[in-house]
């Protein structure tokens, strides 16, 4: 189970040449987007217990440097590439919806392979993921409202339902049935890499027409912004004196976002050629993720 997780980067390029083509095979699927993005939620909150969110308490300046990084940083970058590489009006709003996207569940795995505070970076990814009712619509308004259209209200709604009901009922089946799970709470790992590795099939599939003069500006800017996040969110915590395993989970936490949200609400609000910057991100972050952890898990656990 874990080599096929393990191998997430390799379905989702193989799917994205099949989805190049082939896209008449995967464009069906544009339907089951938001529906599976729900699916990979659920899944996140099943790894969950009330407890998780208890921690803040404990934690509240790391908690709360890491939030703000988190929702600071990442939307930031994201406009300022927009601007910088004068990406055209679909892709900036695509990559802005990536950066006010909270934290992927994937840091959680790439922490524990980075030596990095694990339970820190469950707590920073449950916090963001339900900020995000807020700040995802919000964000995008502040940074893209000016040129397009932004339904905040609508997309709060659709936030809620992609994401807080999702994870809510994960958390309560966990809390009241996680002792009889078993096994079965290692399969949604898997479930929500297969559901991630759709999306990503579906989203270029629907701009395979238009890909050979979207995919090299929206590579560009989505690896530089992955990398900025990732530098910021260590350098700024070890600024502020904490020690390097801090630094790392936070890093970690603020450089993957949930692309599959943004991916989402592109696909219900914007445009496929919105989707794509979400999609090409949910690739090269686990190929990024995986690469520092490798590199950190070798340099051994901070002292």
């Amino acid at each position: 189970m874990d080599r096929v997780t393990g191998l997430f980067p390799l379905w989702a390029l193989l799917i994205s040449a099949l989805a190049v083509v082939y896209p008449a095979l995967l464009m069906p699927l544009k339907w089951a987007i938001v529906p599976l993005l729900g699916v990979v939620m659920f899944g996140m909150g099943v790894t969950l217990t009330p407890s998780d969110f208890a921690a803040t308490v404990k934690r509240p300046v790391i908690i709360a440097l890491g939030v703000v990084l988190q929702f600071l940083l990442m939307p930031l970058i994201g406009w300022l590439l927009t601007r910088l590489l004068a990406l055209p009006l679909p892709l900036a709003v695509g990559v802005v919806l990536v950066g006010a996207a909270p934290g992927g569940t994937a840091s959680n795995v790439i922490t524990y392979l980075a030596r990095g505070d694990v339970a820190l970076s469950i707590t920073l990814t449950s916090m963001s993921t339900m900020l995000a009712v807020v700040m995802t619509p919000l964000l995008t308004w502040l940074y893209v409202g000016q040129l397009v259209a932004v339904p905040t209200a609508d997309m709060l709604l659709s936030i809620l339902k992609m994401i807080l009901i999702p994870v809510a009922c994960g958390v309560f089946v966990n809390t009241l049935w996680g002792s009889r799970l078993g096994e079965l709470k290692r399969v949604f790992p898997l479930i929500s890499i297969v559901g991630v590795v759709l999306i990503i099939g579906a989203i270029v599939a629907l701009n395979q027409p238009q890909l050979s003069t979207l995919v090299l500006p929206v590579v560009l800017a989505v690896i530089l912004h992955n990398l900025l996040g990732l530098a910021g969110g260590y350098m700024i915590p070890k600024a502020f004196g904490f020690d390097a395993t801090i630094c790392r989970t936070i890093a970690i936490e603020v450089g993957m976002q949930n692309s599959g949200l943004a991916v989402a609400l592109a696909v219900k609000y914007f445009s496929p050629a919105a989707a794509l910057p979400g999609a090409i991100f949910s690739i090269w972050h686990n190929l990024s993720g995986a690469a520092l952890a490798s590199f950190w898990s070798r340099t051994g656990r901070p002292r």
